[in-house]
């Protein structure tokens, strides 16, 4: 016996805490998938409803209420068409990460989601209770299971679920992007179907909030484990797939396959939606940015225009006596090429009111980095002075090996609302430069061949005060990222008494970390909730 069920991938970017608009586009959505693409089910991502993650809002009563009220409308609502949507799922005191099906005004099956992240990014064990049941539903013919992201991850849930008679397993996600990850998913889901002989039809969110992007990436294995359909990453749309049923046994009828991405394009592409969704979620009319005529600034630039469009994006340089004329050049060329509307603002008067204030108090000290940093926070109040009166945000140019070690001015460059670049090493900036400047010209080439400098004292150099950067990151990584001690980095080639001095910045500096604003995530680790160390330690 042969029949067919028609899924739909509802690869949506949702908004944390918007249940009415949330659940307005879960119910438009079902009623395109029913209309326009005839299918018999459509998937919506994990909390659909409340957005994820919710955090602290899951413990607001008003959240509660608005929850019930958006489920009894999906239920009323949604006919013709089965809808699995995720949702906070309240039962006395405790709450589960859960899905529902429903068609018609019918509950067909819930599910609770069985094994909560507790690490890196994650904590839902702060929030949720696990379930321990399966959920198998019959769709035309074929036993289907729902489940909840990490449940993949782990072996218990698929195999409960096989156990129960499953032989295709409905996975809704919050699967936020890091590089590298989409490979490290399909491993992971090989893995799964080798254990259960399911076919499997995967549906990720897509979007920013915070500082993740969720990437999309949806797709469909069939029991063979091969990719037969993926989406588009970093896209919105619903997607359709049809699952044929021959004696009960899936066989997903192949689709089209999105490419891969390469490194540099889905870094990229990460830092265009998490800047974007950051603005506009927040509804701010544009982005500000201080355009020093360096690879830091010059990129962020690059990635707000692409992001938002230039009329929603203005650069600001504010030379200082160091300031050099290459610096000033390459910064008029790149707002000329980008078409963003550019100021022109010194700050010598700021920079030297302040020192004759202080005139007193200085008397008899050398000149030291103290007066490097009231030029950084000059440009500091010139950039928020603007941010203020035209509402328009300001965005940091900061990039993690500069943050991880220090190299950066609080209430001066670490001053703004929003920091692009945070998670990406100097290394990878150049990288990412090349990148952009491949596609179409957007950054002169002498800001990727100048050494890199500050600028706040006479032919100042980064290498003055850092290791050069291909030696500096690598150290950065190991260490952050990888959790190695001093002996395995030195292990891997590089100099104990650099590391010693390195790791030392980095503890030094974590006062500083904790008062940056928030940054888009890429790697494995980066500065903000994925990661905390303690700012008093004796370590």
């Amino acid at each position: 016996m042969t029949s067919s069920i028609r899924i739909a991938l509802a690869q949506l970017n949702l908004r944390v805490g918007d249940v009415d608009g949330n659940t307005t586009r879960i119910l438009q959505a079902a009623a395109h998938a029913r209309d326009e693409l005839q299918a018999d089910l459509i998937l919506f991502p994990e909390l659909a409803i409340c957005g994820y993650p919710p955090e602290d809002l899951l413990h607001h009563a008003g959240m509660r209420k608005r929850v019930a009220q958006a489920l009894e409308r999906i239920q009323a609502e949604s006919r013709g068409i089965g809808v699995v949507v995720g949702y906070p799922e309240y039962e006395q005191k405790q709450i589960f990460n859960a899905a529902v099906l429903f068609r018609d005004g019918r509950t067909l099956a819930s599910y609770r989601k069985h094994c909560l992240p507790n690490y890196r990014v994650f904590d839902e064990k702060r929030y949720f209770t696990p379930g321990n049941l399966p959920a198998v539903v019959d769709l035309n013919g074929l036993p289907a299971a729902l489940l909840i992201c990490e449940d993949v991850w782990e072996t218990g849930p698929m195999r409960a679920a096989a156990a129960a008679g499953a032989r295709l397993a409905l996975v809704i996600n919050g699967s936020p992007y890091q590089l590298d990850y989409q490979a490290r998913r399909e491993e992971v889901l090989r893995e799964r179907i080798a254990e259960t002989g399911m076919a499997v039809v995967y549906l990720n969110l897509v979007g920013g909030q915070d500082e993740l992007v969720f990437d999309g990436n949806s797709m469909i294995m069939n029991a063979s484990g091969e990719v037969v359909q993926r989406a588009p990453p970093f896209m919105e749309g619903i997607f359709l797939t049809e699952i044929a049923v021959r004696d009960g046994v899936p066989e997903p009828v192949p689709g089209p396959i999105a490419a891969s991405l390469s490194t540099e394009e889905s870094i990229y592409q990460a830092l265009l939606l998490g800047v974007r969704d950051y603005v506009d979620k927040h509804q701010f009319p544009g982005v500000i940015i201080g355009l020093s005529g360096g690879v830091d600034s010059a990129l962020t630039l690059a990635v707000a225009v692409d992001a938002l469009g230039n009329e929603r994006v203005r650069a600001v340089m504010m030379p200082s006596p160091y300031t050099s004329r290459a610096s000033r050049e390459d910064a008029e060329r790149q707002a000329a090429i980008l078409d963003v509307r550019y100021d022109v603002i010194s700050i010598e008067p700021i920079f030297d009111a302040t020192l004759e204030t202080l005139a007193d108090v200085f008397r008899g000290l050398p000149p030291d980095t103290t007066e490097e940093n009231i030029q950084a926070r000059s440009r500091g109040i010139v950039l928020m002075a603007i941010s203020n009166k035209t509402g328009w945000m300001l965005l940091t140019t900061g990039n993690k090996s500069e943050t991880a070690v220090g190299y950066a001015t609080l209430y001066g460059d670490m001053a703004g609302g929003f920091a692009p670049i945070k998670d990406c090493s100097k290394t990878m900036v150049y990288r990412l430069a090349r990148y952009r400047n491949a596609i179409s010209p957007a950054i002169p080439e002498r800001v990727l061949t100048r050494p890199p400098s500050a600028e706040l004292r006479p032919d100042q150099k980064d290498t003055d005060a850092l290791p050069p950067y291909e030696l500096l990151d690598p150290i950065l990584e190991a260490f952050i990222e990888d959790d190695c001690s001093v002996d395995e980095i030195v292990a891997r080639g590089y100099d104990r008494a650099l590391v010693g001095k390195v790791l030392g910045m980095v503890k030094r500096n974590e006062y500083k970390r904790r008062q940056a604003p928030p940054g888009i995530r890429i790697s494995d680790r980066a500065f903000g909730r994925d990661w905390r160390y303690p700012i008093t330690s004796g370590f």
